[in-house]
């Protein structure tokens, strides 16, 4: 009997920034994979990297933007790609960022938009992108993180 393989090798980053009882999602625009489709960040793991690591590494390159926090959003986003015939497994993180960080978008994006949750959910092509945006809203917008979640913080370092 055959099986369908379990692929994990990239990770998710939701970027969100906050002021006062504002918050809202960093989204950007492919051109490359999924041109001009709107997306969060990600991106592969680089040998001897942690899941962790390549959120920050993907942020700061695709963004130019660093992280004041880096959560685990205590979820993965999950998807059967039809040219690999396998399920892929993708980590996802929740990043925050200060409310005036500039963004400096890398050759792999057309544009990017701040945008509120709710605007986000009709932005973004996939059911998965959807669910773990919801999840995001009800975990760290709705109320306070869980701090056992917290990976790197930038005043820690």
């Amino acid at each position: 009997m055959a099986e369908i393989p379990i692929r994990c090798r990239g990770v998710s980053v939701v970027l969100l920034r906050k002021a006062e009882a504002e918050i809202e999602v960093l989204l950007l625009r492919r051109n490359h994979t999924l041109v001009g489709e709107w997306c969060q960040i990600a991106g592969g793991i680089e040998d001897g990297e942690k899941a962790w690591e390549t959120a920050l590494r993907e942020v700061k390159e695709e963004t130019g933007l660093t992280c004041a926090r880096l959560y685990s959003a205590d979820i993965c986003e999950q998807f059967y790609e039809v040219d690999r015939d396998a399920i892929t497994m993708v980590p996802v993180f929740v990043g925050f960022v200060d409310w005036g960080a500039q963004v400096f978008l890398n050759e792999e994006h057309s544009e990017f938009r701040w945008t509120r949750l709710t605007t986000a959910f009709d932005m973004v092509p996939f059911a998965g992108q959807r669910h773990v945006l919801k999840h995001v809203e009800a975990e760290f917008v709705q109320r306070e993180p869980v701090e056992h979640l917290l990976i790197w913080e930038l005043h820690k370092f």
